[in-house]
């Protein structure tokens, strides 16, 4: 017999019985020991012709959970690359989706976040909550005409961005949300969005 303690979920601590050793298997398969990755090593896949590809394709680790489709976790990075979709709306799309996004700054600017997203900085967005560029980045990327659409565009060399995905639900600490350092005006940076809906605008996409 064995007997486990663990620190749980939200810091409870539990404990855990069971009536045969952990080690009374033929072999491991995987294991959960540290792993270090030089995320400057990572290749990016991205699009070449029009429309935004789904931010999977930025998956540099997941961890599979029993659900079909439905990691207990996906890490993401965001490296500096090449943008070159045409008559596309170039900035991560609004979403809002199942799983719940950690994502921070390691180094430069977002490439979603124009003002008041520092290196070090973070935010969480849970399941279901709409969110996207602040709105300096949607104004910029509207103001594009066909011809700039055209051409490629950088993310810069000095940018890397991560997200954590999963579809459990973090929970805050009452330290953390107690901090000086959170940004209580952080949904303000949508707050001058304006409409932009044409119900009589035909994408060039459409017309080619």
């Amino acid at each position: 017999m064995s007997r486990r303690d663990h620190l749980g979920n939200e810091g409870h601590i539990f404990s855990a019985t069971q009536e045969f050793s952990p080690f009374n298997v033929v072999a491991w398969h995987g294991n959960y020991v540290p792993y270090k990755y030089d995320l400057s090593k990572f290749c990016p896949i991205n699009a070449v012709s029009f429309d935004h590809p789904d931010p999977s394709i930025f998956t540099v680790l997941t961890a599979n959970s029993s659900i079909p489709g439905c990691a207990v976790a996906d890490f993401v990075i965001f490296p500096p690359r090449w943008t070159v979709s045409q008559h596309t709306f170039r900035p991560p799309y609004y979403h809002r989706n199942s799983q719940n996004e950690f994502m921070g700054l390691i180094k430069g600017m977002y490439e979603a976040k124009q003002d008041n997203f520092l290196p070090g900085g973070a935010s969480l967005h849970l399941c279901m909550t709409p969110h996207g560029p602040d709105t300096a980045t949607f104004e910029r990327a509207q103001q594009m005409d066909d011809s700039c659409s055209d051409q490629p565009g950088r993310i810069s060399q000095e940018t890397l961005a991560f997200m954590f995905e999963t579809h459990m639900t973090p929970r805050t600490t009452a330290q953390a949300l107690s901090s000086p350092c959170i940004d209580r005006d952080y949904y303000k940076c949508w707050a001058s969005l304006r409409k932009h809906f044409d119900p009589a605008y035909e994408p060039l996409a459409k017309k080619q």
